[in-house]
């Protein structure tokens, strides 16, 4: 699942932060007090307090009560409860951040989605609540050189990506003139699958309701001349038809 870019921009203003990055690596690790956090840390109690609170807020920790082994009120203990992967990418003519959460369930639900190489590891851990720290060794091998592998795959599909859309830019720079147009084409490469909203794009733009409905008329029709041109043929819809916007932004079906 894909968060929100609102929900990345949290999660990255909260790891800016070098105290809330190492409270988050020893919290992944095990649950630990805010006391023990301050010792290991070397920062002051109501640091971490604070640092604490914004990392809960962010939804990426969670805190409990539990007793007090001296018999005293109850202690508040952090954990990280929250499993997501935050991803940057950024080049010329390439810029996009995202969050995604990771999926949820035991090592069987996820054998229908991963790659052939990992799910002999999914196997071999299913059901069991434990495993020794040598075998866990030899499959996180397994797994890191299977993330590897994906990585260089996923960095060969990025950069292929960036030069597709350096040649578009190329091609928007000489046959947008106005500076709107050319922001409307970006939106548009930025999310292919997705339809354009064209009244946010209005205010973001500062134009009043006719004057975005006339430059989505205009480079609609523009873009449709493109691909008419690129194909040979002329095509031939009614006027209140979504084929301008089918072509232009919702993936093909």
């Amino acid at each position: 699942m894909v968060e929100k870019m609102d929900d990345a921009a949290t999660t990255l203003r909260l790891l800016q932060n070098d105290v809330r990055r190492g409270i988050l690596e020893r919290l992944v690790r095990e649950p630990h007090y805010p006391m023990q956090l301050a010792d290991l840390l070397e920062v002051s109690q109501p640091a971490i307090n604070k640092h604490l609170k914004e990392l809960e807020r962010g939804g990426l920790v969670t805190k409990e009560k539990v007793p007090s082994d001296k018999g005293g009120p109850p202690k508040r203990i952090y954990s990280v409860t929250q499993a997501v992967s935050v991803r940057i990418d950024l080049g010329p003519d390439l810029f996009r951040i995202e969050q995604r959460d990771l999926p949820k369930g035991g090592p069987m639900r996820l054998t229908s989605t991963l790659p052939d190489g990992a799910r002999i590891v999914a196997e071999a851990v299913s059901g069991r609540k434990k495993i020794a720290v040598g075998e866990g060794l030899g499959h996180l091998r397994h797994l890191s050189e299977q993330l590897d592998a994906l990585d260089r795959q996923r960095d060969a599909l990025i950069a292929l990506h960036q030069q597709v859309q350096n040649r578009i830019s190329a091609a928007v720079d000489a046959d947008f003139e106005a500076y709107e147009e050319r922001v409307m084409v970006h939106r548009l490469l930025e999310s292919p699958n997705e339809r354009l909203d064209a009244l946010a794009l209005g205010q973001h733009l500062g134009l009043g309701r006719q004057e975005i409905a006339a430059m989505v008329d205009e480079v609609g029709a523009r873009l449709e001349r493109q691909l008419a041109e690129r194909a040979g043929h002329v095509l031939a819809v009614k006027p209140d038809s979504d084929l301008r916007w089918w072509l232009g932004s919702v993936k093909r079906r």
